[in-house]
């Protein structure tokens, strides 16, 4: 039985440079002039972060982040955790203290939430799609410039999995490399030669040939590209379990699940990080009636 796993996690550096960077960009040189013109330096405010539409939550720590930044001394109280469903009008976080504060820091908080909670969102729909078929749901390498580790942690909280966060954590031989070094084998076995006892080699092939050669010359994965659901399940069934396999190529939700009835391990598509739309979250200020 395999054990569930654990909840992914975001350094903290990781948050606090992004956020920062977020904050310096939204707030200028001159600070929040709207938010100086009409509120005095001592008003306080309680407000509410409040989504619109169904959904899986993403992105809290940032959010936390966002605010603590602007002024350490505003209280963030959480109300559910990354990886929670929501409901629309279901409260997410409550923040309290210099109404100036919380207005400065609203925007980015919301920013990464709403586009994390997106992904998340997105990526659950994909793996509800391919319940029980034993088949895991992963990212790729299309993310937004600087964002990919919370794009990836995103996916991570709608139930999906991580492929490769750079060109150094694995070697994934893709068709070009392939015409450049002479063949599929030509790679593999180059690849091999290269790298160390715990790096994954993973090959990308178009047909069942370049697939037998890809087996032969010892691949630890192979990625089987725009293979129609027949022709994948005929490579499942050559594999006989001796690589990881992982379908990549015309994955979308209304074709993933036939993907995954093919038998494969992975399907990896970059829609879940460049097609998804942000969750609708918004702040409002509670007022007491």
């Amino acid at each position: 039985m395999n054990s569930p796993a654990h909840p992914a996690e975001l350094a903290a550096p990781l948050i606090e440079g992004a956020v920062r960077n977020a904050l310096l960009e939204d707030l200028g040189m001159a600070g929040d002039v709207t938010t100086q013109a009409t509120l005095s330096k001592e008003a306080v405010a309680v407000a509410v972060m409040n989504v619109r539409e169904k959904g899986v939550i993403a992105g809290i720590d940032l959010a936390r982040e966002a605010f603590r930044q602007v002024d350490p001394t505003l209280k963030f109280e959480a109300l559910v955790s990354d990886g929670d469903i929501v409901a629309p009008g279901d409260n997410i976080a409550r923040i309290s203290g210099n109404a100036r504060h919380i207005m400065s820091g609203e925007r980015v908080a919301l920013n990464f939430m709403c586009h994390m909670s997106g992904i998340a969102s997105y990526t659950r729909a994909f793996t509800n799609e391919v319940e029980g078929t034993g088949a895991k749901i992963c990212c790729t390498r299309k993310t937004t410039p600087g964002l990919r580790a919370f794009e990836k942690y995103a996916v991570k909280c709608g139930g999906g999995s991580n492929h490769r966060f750079g060109l150094d954590d694995a070697i994934l031989i893709k068709d070009n490399h392939i015409a450049v070094a002479g063949g599929v084998a030509k790679a593999v076995h180059a690849a091999r030669a290269f790298a160390g006892h715990l790096m994954s080699i993973e090959v990308e092939v178009d047909n069942l040939d370049q697939f037998a050669e890809a087996l032969d010359a010892g691949a630890t994965a192979v990625l089987l590209d725009n293979m129609p659901p027949k022709v994948l399940r005929e490579a499942v069934q050559v594999n006989k379990g001796r690589a990881r396999l992982e379908a990549s190529g015309g994955v979308d939700i209304k074709s993933v699940r036939k993907i995954a009835e093919s038998g494969v391990e992975y399907i990896s598509t970059s829609k879940i990080t460049m097609a998804a739309m942000p969750l609708d979250i918004g702040l409002d200020i509670q007022i007491d009636s």
